[in-house]
């Protein structure tokens, strides 16, 4: 099942889709490690404010906005 990776629940591992918007945010999320096959896992979300996921050995928080154009697959793996 295909969702943006803001409305996914604290503790999800998922995986990246694709990323929706122009050249200049999908360049830059590509740059922090979003890219189409990566595995992802949310580390904080409470539906409010920023999110903070890890992806790479990284971790990055991001707004909600942003979040939104991630899309992911895999809830529940």
């Amino acid at each position: 099942m295909e969702i943006p990776l803001a409305m996914l629940p604290q503790g999800s591992s998922v995986k990246v889709v694709r990323i929706v918007g122009g050249k200049g945010i999908t360049r830059r999320l590509v740059e922090m490690g979003f890219i189409p096959g990566e595995k992802v896992k949310i580390l904080h979300s409470d539906f409010s404010g920023p999110i903070l996921v890890s992806v790479k050995d990284s971790k990055v928080a991001l707004g909600r906005g942003i979040a939104m154009k991630i899309v992911v697959d895999g809830l529940g793996e």
